[in-house]
C-alpha cells in the first residue's frame, strides 16, 4: 500500500476497534443527500489521480478522490466523455463522491445509468483491506454484480477507492429544440419518439414548455430536426440549459418547497400533485417541489409501479428514501454486515437501521 492507503486502512482499523463511526467524504458537494451525517470526516481527497486512461480501449481508470472535472477534461481532449453526464453539484466534486451517490443527469435518457458504465472497482472494507471487483475491460465480467452494488450505496459498504469507467465518443452534432406541449401530451410524444430510431439524447418540460436534445452524426440529427418540429435553440443557450438541469441551477430548482425525485414508468400519466414538476427521461424521471405529505407522493409513485426520493429539503424525519419492504431490508444488512462487520462507514446515510 501506499502511504495515503496506509492512513485510510488504519483509520478504519481504529474505528473498527473503537466501533467509532466514520463519515466518508470527498468533496463534500453532495452532503445534502441522503439521511444522517454522522461519524468522524474520513477525508478522501488524498487519494487522487488519474491511474489509467485507454481512449482505443473507450476505459479510463481514476483514485476515489480525483476531481471529477479533471476526469472530464482528460477525455474531452480525447474526444470522449461520461454519457451519462453525471452532477458536481459544485466544484469539489470527486469521482468516488459521484459513484457512491449513483445520480446521473440528463444523457442517462439514452446513453444508461450510472450504472451501467462501471466496470470494476477497488473498495476498502469495514476491517481495512483492499478488495478488487471487475475489471477495466468491458468484456470483463468477473464480479459485475459487486462493482455495480457500490453505486448508489453512499458509502455505506466501504470507501470506493478507485473506479473503472466506461467512455463514449462526444457527439459529432447537436440540437435542441423546444416545443409546446402541456403535461400530458408532452409525456404521449416524448413516449412515441422513444419508439422511433431518433437520436434523443435528452428531454425536460415544465410549464408546457418541452426541450429535446438530439446527438448523433449531422445528417441524423438534421433529419429529426425536421420530423420534431419546433423552434431550435442557439447552441451555447441550449448547452447553458441543459447543464442548469443537470447541475440544478436552472430557475426550476429555485424553489423553497422540498424538492421530490419520483421515478416512474416512462409511459406514467400527469401525476396530479400539488406543486411543481418538471420531468425527464423521456417521462421517467419527475422532479416535484411541494409541500404535499410524504404518504401522498410516495403513495403517488408506488401506484404507478415507481418509487420517490425526498432529494433536498423538507423533513428527513419521514425518510429521504423509499421504505424497504422486510425483505429487502434483511439483503441489505446482510451486505452492510459483510462489508462493513462493525458498523463503522455513513451510519444512518440510507436508513436509520443500517
Amino acid at each position: 500500500m501506499d502511504a495515503e492507503l496506509n492512513r485510510l486502512s488504519e483509520k478504519v482499523r481504529e474505528a473498527s476497534r473503537s466501533k467509532a463511526g466514520l463519515r466518508l467524504r470527498g468533496g463534500g458537494t453532495k452532503d445534502f443527500y441522503g439521511q444522517a451525517l454522522e461519524g468522524e470526516v474520513l477525508d478522501t481527497r488524498g487519494h487522487s489521480g488519474i491511474v489509467s486512461y485507454e481512449p482505443s480501449e473507450l476505459v479510463i481508470t481514476a483514485r476515489c478522490g480525483t476531481p471529477l472535472a479533471e476526469v472530464e477534461a482528460a477525455m474531452r481532449g480525447r474526444g470522449q466523455m461520461l454519457a451519462f453526464e453525471p452532477p458536481h453539484f459544485g466544484e469539489g466534486a470527486t469521482v468516488g463522491g459521484a459513484v457512491a451517490a449513483g445520480l446521473s443527469g440528463p444523457g442517462r435518457q439514452s446513453a444508461g445509468a450510472l450504472r451501467d458504465f462501471v466496470l470494476g472497482v477497488k473498495v476498502m472494507d469495514g476491517r481495512g483491506e483492499v478488495l478488487a471487483f471487475g475489471g477495466q475491460v468491458m468484456k470483463n465480467v468477473a464480479g459485475y454484480d459487486v462493482s455495480r452494488l457500490m453505486v448508489g450505496s453512499l458509502g455505506t459498504l466501504g470507501i470506493i477507492l478507485e473506479v473503472s469507467l466506461k467512455a463514449l465518443p462526444l457527439p459529432v452534432a447537436e440540437a435542441t429544440l423546444k416545443l409546446e406541449l402541456p403535461e400530458d401530451r408532452a409525456i404521449e410524444q416524448l413516449n412515441r419518439w422513444g419508439g422511433k430510431p431518433l437520436p434523443i439524447s435528452a428531454s425536460a418540460w415544465t410549464g408546457d414548455d418541452l426541450a429535446v436534445r438530439l446527438s448523433g452524426a449531422g445528417a441524423a440529427v438534421k433529419e429529426a430536426c425536421g420530423k420534431i418540429g419546433g423552434e431550435r435553440i442557439e447552441d451555447e443557450q441550449a448547452r447553458r440549459f441543459w447543464n442548469g438541469i443537470r447541475e440544478q441551477s436552472d430557475p426550476f430548482f429555485r424553489n423553497d418547497a422540498p424538492l421530490w425525485r419520483l421515478s416512474v414508468p416512462s409511459t406514467t400519466p400527469p401525476l396530479k400533485l400539488q406543486g411543481e414538476q418538471m420531468i425527464e427521461w423521456g417521462g421517467a424521471l419527475r422532479w416535484l417541489h411541494s409541500h404535499a405529505d410524504a404518504r401522498t407522493v410516495r403513495e403517488a409513485a408506488k401506484r404507478a409501479g415507481g418509487h420517490a426520493t425526498l432529494f433536498r429539503g423538507g423533513d428527513k424525519a419521514v425518510g429521504v428514501f423509499q421504505p424497504l419492504a422486510p425483505a429487502l431490508m434483511r439483503i441489505h444488512k446482510q451486505l452492510k454486515r459483510e462489508f462493513d462487520p462493525h458498523g463503522i462507514f455513513n451510519r444512518g446515510r440510507m436508513y436509520t437501521d443500517l
